[in-house]
Formats: C-alpha cells, sequence, structure tokens
C-alpha cells in the first residue's frame, strides 16, 4: 500500500522542529479531517536557508511534510513556489489516492509559510500575496487553511 520512501519519511522523518524567530510560517489543514500541517522557513538572500515542519496526521501526511522540506530547503521563495503536489507524490514514488490530499496539504502549507515571509517583509500587499503565492485569502482569525 505504500511505498519503501513513504514508510522511511514517516518512520524518520527529516526535519522536524520548528525554527525559532522563523521567516514565515504557514499552517494548513484543520482537526475536522484530522491533518494539520505548520511548516517554518528561514530565508536568507531569498533562499530557504532552512524549513523545519510539525504535522498532526496520518503517516502520509508526515511523510509528505518530510519530503517537501527536503525539496525546498536551499531553493529560492520562486523555486520552492513552484514545487506541486504531484512532485512531492513522484518523489515518494507514489501515495493511496485516498492520501493524494496530504500532498496538497504540504504544497498549501510552503505556500503559506511563504506568504507570511511577503506580510513581515512588508513590501508587497495582501492582494500581490495571494496571486504570487496562488494562495486563499488570509481570513484574521479564522485558521482553518490560513497561515497564523
Amino acid at each position: 500500500m505504500y511505498t519503501d520512501k513513504v514508510i522511511d519519511h514517516f518512520s524518520n522523518p527529516r526535519k522536524v522542529g520548528e525554527i525559532e524567530n522563523a521567516s514565515g510560517t504557514g499552517q494548513v489543514g484543520n482537526a475536522k479531517c484530522g491533518d494539520i500541517m505548520r511548516m517554518t522557513i528561514k530565508v536568507n538572500n531569498n533562499i530557504i536557508e532552512d524549513v523545519k515542519f510539525k504535522t498532526f496526521g496520518c503517516g502520509a501526511a508526515i511523510a509528505t511534510s518530510s519530503v517537501a522540506t527536503e525539496m525546498i530547503k536551499g531553493k529560492s521563495i520562486e523555486e520552492a513556489l513552484k514545487l506541486t503536489n504531484k512532485e512531492v507524490v513522484e518523489a515518494l514514488e507514489s501515495l493511496p489516492a485516498v492520501k493524494l490530499h496530504c500532498s496538497v496539504l504540504a504544497e498549501e502549507a510552503i505556500k503559506e509559510a511563504i506568504a507570511d515571509y511577503y506580510r513581515k517583509q512588508g513590501e508587497k500587499s495582501e492582494e500581490e500575496i495571494i496571486e504570487i503565492c496562488k494562495i486563499k485569502p488570509h481570513c484574521e482569525g479564522d485558521h482553518h487553511g490560513c497561515s497564523v
């Protein structure tokens, strides 16, 4: 059912934790669906210098978070924004169809962390951030799929 890569990333997740004084933080999912992903990034000169995650969810959610962090570390913001859930699944050599939503959460968590980074920089309007990161509008006080 799960590939060896999924099992490896679930059993030995990489980049677990949270970056103190993160450049950006993204949290997606909600307790109702059972999976919550939180990613923190450290950006230096437009490069994601470090990335960590905390995930509450199933093995596939943990594995997709883990592999996604490996895929964006050392990349530019622009390169990280291009990462798709399909590429996350390919890196894991497949996921069961009922678990594909986990790869979507990983992609969304990255985009939300980058959106938060842009917000903290204060150089772009919220409309520009939504367009660049291809995220849902930020909703104050409601963190179901929005960054915190």
